[in-house]
């Protein structure tokens, strides 16, 4: 192969490219929520959905979703396997468009959105910050009133009753959200096995986010007898007591969505 032929070469590998209608509206309607104004200050959004799989489902999804808070957005969609941009090319309309390529990001300029969702599951736990430390190389940088470009990658279930993210902006990660449908938990650490592949194998003894769960657990028995209310009242009393031991970053508006965000510090691995 030629120095050219593959300099073109997307940088990645193939993912399993499943997906479902609505997966990702957990962490679509977050990224709106605290995105949406960034997006709206800007004079062309856009916005990356990396690794939308065999179908342009999510792509399609993200657009609608994102034009709600920023009706300019625009949304790339961007695939390793041309198959795959082959097929979604038939979906294309203004504000949307499909791609061939990887980690390397194959749009002008600089995105104010990358969206990652189950593509690094597949990869080894040592690969997780070079491919963090890339795809926030090619976010919209900081300035003035902005915090620059955001990078959100996480993993969730097959049909999005649960789900767990990383946020990242050009400096490197910020937070990490989870979520879920409540009536599908039975306590919250159901939810360590849609950790990103950053923490996944970090829910141990001794590791931060083994704590969180653990805590996060405890507060949901303290808070049983609000159960009686429903179990959108039995988490917010639960969020509520973590807030005492945790830094969590967000506010009640988004627990009631089923959410909480932690700072990433609190839980990043460590050693």
């Amino acid at each position: 192969m030629s120095t050219r032929a593959a300099a073109r070469r997307p940088v990645g590998t193939v993912t399993r490219g499943t997906t479902n209608p609505n997966r990702l509206r957990r962490m679509d309607r977050w990224i709106a929520a605290v995105h949406g104004a960034e997006l709206r200050r800007a004079a062309e959004p856009v916005a990356v959905d990396l690794g939308y799989g065999a179908a342009p489902w999510t792509a399609v999804e993200l657009l609608g979703r994102l034009r709600t808070a920023a009706p300019a957005t625009r949304v790339v969609g961007i695939e390793i396997e041309p198959e795959r941009v082959a097929a979604a090319r038939p979906y294309e309309r203004e504000g949307l468009v499909f791609r061939h390529g990887g980690f390397e990001v194959p749009v002008a300029g600089r995105p104010l959105l990358i969206r990652a969702a189950n593509v690094l599951r597949q990869y080894d736990e040592d690969q997780v910050a070079a491919v963090w430390e890339r795809l926030c190389a090619r976010l919209a940088p900081a300035g003035g009133a902005s915090r620059g470009g955001l990078l959100v990658e996480g993993t969730c279930d097959e049909i999005g009753r649960r789900h767990v993210w990383v946020a990242l902006g050009p400096e490197g990660p910020r937070t990490v959200t989870f979520a879920a449908r409540l009536g599908s938990l039975e306590r919250p650490s159901d939810l360590a096995e849609r950790l990103p592949k950053a923490l996944i194998h970090r829910n141990v003894p001794g590791e931060p986010v083994h704590a969180f769960l653990r805590d996060f657990d405890r507060a949901w028995a303290a808070a049983a007898p609000y159960a009686a209310y429903g179990a959108r009242q039995r988490w917010l009393r639960a969020v509520r007591d973590l807030t005492a031991d945790w830094p969590v970053t967000d506010a009640p508006v988004r627990w009631r969505q089923g959410e909480v965000t932690v700072a990433w510090g609190a839980l990043a691995p460590r050693g």
